[in-house]
């Protein structure tokens, strides 16, 4: 993986690509990642989609926070597993969604609760996993400002 690009040093991730390919690369902390499309929309498959790490992000967290509550809780919570599909939706076609037009964003997630819970604590852990934060973040107004450098 190439050097970090001069710039700005102190954001919590930092990501470059080449001018001529999707692949990218990308420093959070120590950790070094890729990031790519895959070759049936051009890129190189070196590494998960954009939305890949969208997910994962939102799945890794939901994992979390339910097995932080079950924890708290000493719930008997053996495995928590998430599943996550990112998807286009005409607007027109959600019945559940306030916009009537255009494209929206769907992200259907999957939950499962291993382990000998109560059907109460199933509905719990359920509701918790949509408290999480990176859910909220998602699911809440968001503020992007880029500037140039």
């Amino acid at each position: 993986m190439s050097a970090v690009p001069d710039g700005i040093a102190s954001a919590d991730v930092i990501v470059w690509g080449e001018g001529d390919t999707f692949a990218q690369q990308i420093v959070t902390g120590r950790h070094r990642l890729k990031s790519d499309e895959p070759v049936s929309v051009g890129g190189t498959d070196t590494g998960p989609s954009p939305y890949d790490f969208l997910l994962a992000a939102l799945g890794s967290r939901t994992s979390m926070t339910v097995g932080m509550y079950a924890r708290k809780k000493n719930w008997p919570l053996e495995r928590g597993t998430v599943w996550l599909r990112h998807s286009k939706t005409c607007a027109a076609d959600c019945s559940e969604c306030e916009t009537r037009e255009g494209m929206l964003d769907r992200i259907e997630r999957d939950v499962r609760f291993e382990g000998p819970l109560s059907a109460e604590q199933h509905s719990r852990l359920l509701e918790i996993a949509n408290m999480c934060p990176v859910h909220r973040t998602l699911t809440s107004e968001i503020n992007i400002r880029t500037k140039f450098v």
